[in-house]
């Protein structure tokens, strides 16, 4: 019976499975809850091991093949932690915890890598070992990054890794790839301008910070305009700003948030050089100053090619060449996978779920996973496991 076949029969219980989960999001290093479903299921359908506690509440289910221990293997990997938004889609099954929502699709990486796992643990039909990786922390804790120092590739030796996030923006059920870099390297960017408070009527008794951080706000915007090569990517964005309490008074601080995005390792070091100096420099020059950060959080997701070649060929091997498309660009976004394909080689695909035109999008309040594609999902990665471990 074809993989999509087979694995369709229980397209129900992945439902239920994601479902579960979107009520009870829980946010990184905090998924004991979700991590315990996991390791749950994984014992239930028979996995040879189930490995818990990497990263605090990562969990690992090893699988053999036909022929049982041994031989070359495999990894296969999904995150399940949440975001901390409050979701407003009124669904049946909304979030049932106030300010925590599955907002990125989360919950449906989870319930089709556990799908794969039913079917692989059911079918065995390949040689060697696949291991179901269950990753906490994704959204800003680098769970992937911790999986990797706590020796996940040594603990579990494979020749290949790979990971799947769903897309919005792409045809339910198409798939979307591409070579080198498909997601960009992020930084957390924080600055403190302290300046002379003082009353608004009289500010030339002041050092405005206020005046001085819309300087430096306009000021950053020329690194990427006048600083970088115009053929490489980068960003630098400014989103918070918090300073004072009454409109009749200049405050003494401004703190700013922001982030910045780029994909050379060379653009990630002229961004932060550049940040710096613009920020403690245009503070200085209007006799204020201040405190910039530049906190590095996740390197470039950087596609190998024989695996995204390989992963290719599981996608057409489901949903047809004709829905498989090649990305002409990478996305700024971010993703904590990197780390681990920085350890090892592997690749990291797009799985569409759009509905239409009005779809919200990932990291959105009314945003929800379509459930339409977890056989899919699901399917790939349990095709992965047959076309690369095949049985002699």
């Amino acid at each position: 019976m074809p993989v999509l076949n087979r694995i369709a029969e229980f397209h129900p219980e992945m439902t239920e499975w994601r479902q579960d989960f979107h009520r009870h999001p829980e946010l990184g290093f905090e998924e004991v809850r979700t991590s315990g479903i996991v390791a749950s299921k994984l014992r239930e359908f028979g996995c040879d091991e189930v490995i818990t506690g990497i990263a605090k509440t990562g969990v690992v289910g090893v699988i053999h093949g036909a022929k049982g221990k041994g031989g070359r293997a495999i990894g296969l990997r999904a995150d399940m932690d949440a975001l901390p938004i409050h979701e407003a889609t009124g669904l049946p099954h909304a979030s049932t915890i106030p300010g925590k929502m599955h907002a990125c699709g989360h919950d449906g990486h989870t319930a089709m890598l556990l799908g794969a796992a039913k079917y692989l643990a059911e079918t065995r039909n390949f040689d060697g070992t696949v291991y179901v990786i269950f990753q906490p922390a994704e959204e800003g804790g680098g769970g992937g990054g911790v999986m990797v120092e706590e020796g996940l590739f040594t603990r579990f030796p494979m020749e290949r890794v790979f990971g799947l996030h769903n897309w919005p923006g792409a045809p339910a059920g198409s798939f979307l790839w591409r070579e080198g870099p498909v997601m960009a390297a992020v930084a957390g960017l924080e600055i403190t301008v302290t300046g002379k408070g003082g009353h608004g009527a009289l500010p030339f008794q002041t050092v405005d910070p206020i005046v001085a951080s819309a300087a430096i706000i306009q000021a950053l915007q020329t690194i990427v305009a006048r600083n970088m090569d115009a053929a490489d990517a980068g960003v630098i964005t400014i989103g918070s700003i918090h300073a004072g309490e009454a409109g009749n008074v200049i405050p003494e601080v401004v703190k700013m948030t922001g982030t910045a995005r780029w994909f050379l390792p060379e653009v990630g070091d002229l961004l932060e050089r550049r940040f710096k100096e613009i920020v403690t420099g245009v503070a200085a020059s209007l006799g204020a100053t201040a405190e910039p950060v530049f906190r590095r959080a996740y390197p470039a997701t950087i596609n190998e090619g024989d695996s995204t070649r390989l992963a290719v060929r599981a996608a057409e091997t489901i949903a047809g060449a004709a829905a498989v498309q090649h990305m002409d660009k990478p996305t700024m976004g971010a993703e904590d996978f990197a780390f681990m394909l920085e350890a090892k080689a592997g690749s990291y695909l797009m799985l569409g779920g759009g509905r239409g035109a009005n779809d919200a999008s990932v990291h959105h309040p009314m945003y929800d996973f379509n459930d339409e594609i977890l056989p899919i999902g699901a399917s790939w990665w349990s095709t992965l496991a047959e076309q690369l471990l095949p049985r002699e």
